[in-house]
């Protein structure tokens, strides 16, 4: 039986492509902590997670100083066990976005290590729901984009093949966003879908009167319409809008997600593997959805929710914002506007390590 011997944590940095802007904040880096666990027969996982900008240091120093530790000696098998006792540990800091990212890190590791162990893609080791999942991107639509450029951009990535585009808004007049995207509906007609993105910028009324303006462009669902943490307002607005809501992104646990889908305030649950504390969650909150008949549509982080989303039935989308491809060996799959999930064994990431030092901002080990 393996124990785990030692764990090696890096972070980087990877600065966007592209400048993006929405409707609270712009993004200037995306800090990476990087977690590989190493057992006392050579076998290893290697997992990760993400912050835009602020707070990596805090979940290095959460890995390091309090999490890391307490995986020195246990079964790296008992991965359900694992996630519980470190979510107990932190019990004082969760539920929070410091303490998710930390744990997922950690959790993504060692299920990288089962899959591997077990010689099986991730998605396959999880039960190989769909070979092939449609993709949208959103790497176009931000809000700083003058409208012909935000035309110009959804026609190239209609053209790329993809099958839909995700647009922000969230401008200071409803006006404003309608026209934005009227613009874009009538240049890329009806049958490519379009996505929209508030960011929690709106109040319940405005959400109300915007998602009411906007219904007529038959979008595919209205984003993080209000702030996460109300809930009553998602549940009044989700009986309202003949726009499907979407939420997930700043929910860090399966419990806030159970109160979302109890209150029936959203239909698209857009979990995220890194946000919520890693895949054994992830997959909680995705078969609750789909035991309520919800779509699983999962936020950022494409290289992993690739495989996450083939292993699920009731996910219907995969978000495109390449962010690793400086540091990994080869990009995901599209075809014909279809991600592929990836054919080796454990999660499919292909680190370049020699990139991964050069931008290595922390590193520590511990055993």
């Amino acid at each position: 039986m393996a124990k785990i011997t030692s764990i090696h944590i890096h972070l980087i940095n990877l600065p966007p492509k592209t400048i993006r802007t929405d409707a609270i904040q712009s993004f200037v880096t995306q800090e990476t902590p990087i977690v590989r666990i190493v057992c006392d027969d050579g076998s290893e996982g290697i997992g990760y997670s993400y912050t835009i900008g602020t707070g990596g240091s805090s979940v290095i120093a959460l890995l390091k100083d309090h999490l890391a530790p307490q995986l020195i000696g246990k079964d790296p098998t008992r991965i359900e066990a694992i996630w519980r006792d470190l979510l107990f540990h932190t019990h004082a800091t969760a539920v929070g976005a410091i303490t998710s990212l930390a744990l997922a890190a950690i959790d993504t590791a060692l299920w990288d290590w089962r899959a591997k162990r077990a010689s099986l893609p991730l998605w396959q080791l999880l039960g190989g729901a769909q070979e092939q999942v449609p993709v949208y991107t959103t790497e176009g639509g931000w809000l700083q984009l003058p409208q012909a450029a935000l035309v110009e951009q959804t026609l190239a990535a209609q053209a790329a093949g993809f099958k839909g585009a995700k647009l922000k808004i969230g401008k200071p007049r409803a006006a404003e966003d309608v026209r934005r995207l009227q613009a874009v509906r009538e240049a890329v007609g009806d049958d490519f879908e379009l996505m929209v993105d508030a960011n929690q910028a709106f109040t319940v009324s405005e959400a109300l009167r915007r998602a009411d303006a906007l219904a007529p462009l038959n979008l595919a669902w209205l984003e993080e319409p209000l702030p996460a943490d109300n809930l009553a307002g998602h549940s009044q607005l989700a009986a309202h809008s003949r726009i499907p809501i979407a939420v997930g992104e700043s929910l860090y646990s399966p419990g806030q997600f159970a109160d979302y889908v109890a209150q029936q305030a959203c239909s698209i649950v857009q979990v995220d593997v890194a946000r919520v504390g890693g895949i054994t969650p992830w997959l909680k909150v995705a078969q609750m959805a789909a035991c309520h008949n919800l779509a699983v549509c999962p936020h950022f982080l494409m290289e992993l929710h690739v495989s996450l989303c083939s292993a699920m039935p009731n996910a219907t989308w995969l978000e495109y914002i390449p962010q690793l491809d400086d540091v990994t060996t080869q990009p995901i799959r599209i075809v014909d506007g279809m991600a592929m999930p990836p054919a080796e064994a454990g999660l499919g990431v292909g680190w370049d390590w020699a990139e991964v030092e050069k931008r290595c901002l922390v590193k520590t080990a511990i055993s």
